[in-house]
């Protein structure tokens, strides 16, 4: 646990649920061992999405669809929600519960590498939720920054690596060590680019949420400076 478990309890404890449909989906994915995001994010979350309140989400992993369909029903009718998955197996279930939630409208899932996927989509998105392979976010940060509108949000879950992060690289197995390493990095930079201002929080398996400033910005000591419109 990132936070005292007792404590983690007591607050989940307070969270209201997110009605009958998803309640259930949070449910059964549990039961099979399938990752949705934790009750600390989605708390985080659907405040942020109250804050903001956008109306152009880009999501990065779509695993079942849970949390597509999360903002979806915390955000404005007129919100539309672009979700990438590549893995085949989970595409078809969260068609299904795109259109048995009663948003499938306005959700659109795109199938295949998520690098690809970016590189050919075209800005302006007013948030962007990273919840995919936890190793590859920094080599979809440019293209994500490139996407998101000046003022808009950026929010990375999972970067925390239940509490890994912190650790010596020969305290963490070896099997977790890229990740581990390219997650410090990803950190690394959302803090020390000029042009992003960032905030880290120990919710659920840690949060990142970052902010897009400015037009320009440049990745310390991954060279290049890069333009947004």
């Amino acid at each position: 646990m990132i936070i005292d478990e007792r404590l983690s309890v007591y607050l989940d404890s307070l969270d209201t649920g997110n009605g009958e449909f998803l309640d259930e989906l949070e449910r059964t994915a549990a039961e099979r061992k399938i990752p949705v995001i934790r009750p600390g994010m989605q708390s985080l979350l659907k405040t942020l999405l109250a804050l903001g309140r956008p109306e152009k989400i880009l999501e990065v992993g779509t695993a079942v669809g849970f949390s597509a369909i999360l903002m979806a029903a915390n955000t404005d009718e007129h919100c539309r929600i672009t979700t990438i998955e590549k893995y085949e197996k989970r595409i078809p279930e969260a068609k299904a519960n795109f259109e048995a939630s009663g948003y499938g409208g306005r959700i659109t899932l795109l199938e295949g590498d998520a690098l690809e996927i970016l590189c050919g989509l075209e800005p302006s998105y007013d948030l962007v939720f990273m919840d995919a392979a936890k190793g590859q976010y920094l080599r979809f940060l440019p293209e994500v920054l490139r996407l998101l509108r000046r003022g808009g949000m950026l929010i990375s879950d999972n970067v925390l690596q239940e509490g890994d992060i912190i650790e010596s690289h020969y305290a963490v197995e070896r099997r977790n060590r890229t990740i581990y390493r390219r997650m410090r990095e990803y950190l690394y930079v959302l803090k020390h680019t000029k042009g992003l201002t960032t905030s880290v929080l120990p919710v659920g398996d840690g949060a990142a949420v970052t902010v897009k400033q400015a037009e320009f910005w440049e990745f310390p000591g991954f060279g290049g400076t890069y333009e947004t419109p």
